[in-house]
């Protein structure tokens, strides 16, 4: 039997082909070249695994397909899957605000590091800090990278080599396999496992409270809910005993919410409560509170102080374009804007509103009825809390094929597969890309035929 992989032709006999020259010509030929053995090495191994070897043609056109991917870069994406804060999808989208000011500071030099008034050096997050200072009357506030580098700085910073108590019904898993023991074995603190994982009470704390103890971490399981026979301690609770101990209580509250208001669940604390009862406070950037990627660790000044003067303070600090995006968004909530946030907009859009949206994209498309759905928050908040909504039902013969169609089309288009149709959830569709999204799935659709 010949080996399929022999049949295999060479990187350098598809880069001489006619598309090949097309192809390194339009997005350059060592891009093109890398393509070609990622392809290849994709080939070879699904050949020694008894798959058909592709011809000549396919995999040149695969490997164009991967070159011009590589080079548009970052594309944007109509978002009609029902999730506000889609992770895959980048989850909060700016306002325009923001998205002008990451303009203006990305194509001139700003004034980052350097204070205008002496001309001396300055701090890179000094607006943004003071911002959150005034919104969540914490003394010191520090902006990171995300989330993740917010507890990973405060635990090596105030707990190094020494026991951090948390609760087993808090030790989550935050996306794409990072977890939080991981996290914390990674900052160089020893986790101390406390309760069990539906029933933690201050005692189980109190049993393995030592003076070695460096801190008490609280983490709101902001994308699961425990239901059922459940128990933990109030967080007033757990800050007391850390006052009694002589140690912080730090609090990751994880989505961002900065103040309560009626229309988000008792469930979700906010940042402004949290630091009622917590030393220091860490949430991201890109959820609830609508802005970029970033983690921002707000309360005590001078544990603050313990975290500037680590080094990974410096490793884990953000750039002037998300210091830009989140100087603006800030602003708005700072004026009472936090309505005019997208992902604020999307949630609080009546029922009515998106259902007149759907009805009117149904009838631009053949076969399209009107659906009722739920939209989600998603992006690890608000977890079990669902909004009332209304999709686009389309019955295709072949779901599968239409949404990759749709995922490939340009604007690309992401959807939801239920039973043999597509659902197309319109709140988290901006209402200006609508017409856009029909004339998509016309020609996917088309494609299909």
């Amino acid at each position: 039997m010949v080996d399929q992989r022999r049949r295999l032709p060479s990187v350098d006999a598809l880069l001489r082909s006619e598309p090949g020259i097309r192809a390194g010509e339009r997005f350059g030929r060592d891009v093109v070249r890398a393509a070609v053995r990622e392809v290849l090495d994709e080939a070879r191994r699904r050949s020694s695994r008894g798959r058909v070897t592709p011809d000549e043609d396919e995999l040149m056109a695969r490997a164009v397909h991967r070159a011009a991917s590589a080079t548009l870069g970052l594309t944007s994406v109509i978002n009609a899957t029902g999730v506000v804060l889609h992770t895959g999808l980048g989850r909060a989208p700016l306002p325009d605000e923001a998205v002008r000011a990451v303009a203006r500071t990305a194509r001139a030099y700003a004034d980052l590091e350097v204070d205008r008034e002496t001309g001396g050096r300055g701090s890179r997050g000094a607006r943004a800090e003071f911002l959150l200072r005034a919104l969540t009357g914490a003394e010191a506030a520090i902006v990171l990278n995300n989330n993740a580098a917010a507890l990973v700085l405060a635990l090596a910073a105030l707990a190094s080599r020494r026991p951090v108590l948390v609760s087993r019904g808090e030790l989550i898993e935050i996306g794409g396999e990072f977890r939080l023991p991981d996290i914390m074995r990674a900052s160089g603190a020893r986790l101390v496992e406390v309760g069990t994982t539906n029933r933690t009470t201050l005692a189980d704390y109190e049993r393995v409270l030592d003076d070695r103890t460096a801190m008490i971490l609280k983490v709101h399981p902001s994308n699961f809910r425990v239901v059922g026979f459940t128990d933990a301690p109030e967080p007033k609770r757990l800050a007391a005993l850390a006052e009694r101990a002589g140690i912080p209580l730090v609090y990751d509250v994880g989505s961002g919410l900065l103040r309560r208001t009626r229309d988000v669940p008792l469930e979700e604390p906010s940042v402004e409560e949290a630091l009622r009862v917590a030393d220091l406070v860490c949430f991201s950037g890109d959820k609830l509170l609508g802005g970029p990627q970033a983690g921002v660790i707000v309360g005590r000044a001078d544990l603050m102080t313990r975290l500037r003067r680590h080094p990974l303070a410096r490793a884990l600090r953000v750039d002037k374009m998300t210091v830009a995006a989140l100087e603006a968004v800030l602003r708005m909530h700072a004026e009472g804007r936090r309505g005019d946030l997208p992902p604020w907009r999307q949630i609080a859009a009546t029922p009515a509103s998106v259902r007149r949206r759907a009805r009117a994209l149904a009838k631009e498309l053949d076969g399209a009825e009107v659906a009722p759905t739920e939209t989600v928050v998603g992006g690890g908040s608000l977890p079990g809390y669902a909004v009332p909504s209304w999709a686009l039902r389309l019955p295709v013969p072949n779901t599968e094929r239409a949404a990759a169609r749709l995922r490939a089309g340009n604007p690309p288009v992401f959807c939801r597969v239920d039973d043999e149709a597509l659902l197309f959830d319109v709140r988290t569709v901006d209402p200006d890309d609508d017409e856009r999204l029909a004339r998509a799935i016309r020609y996917a659709l088309a494609q299909e035929a």
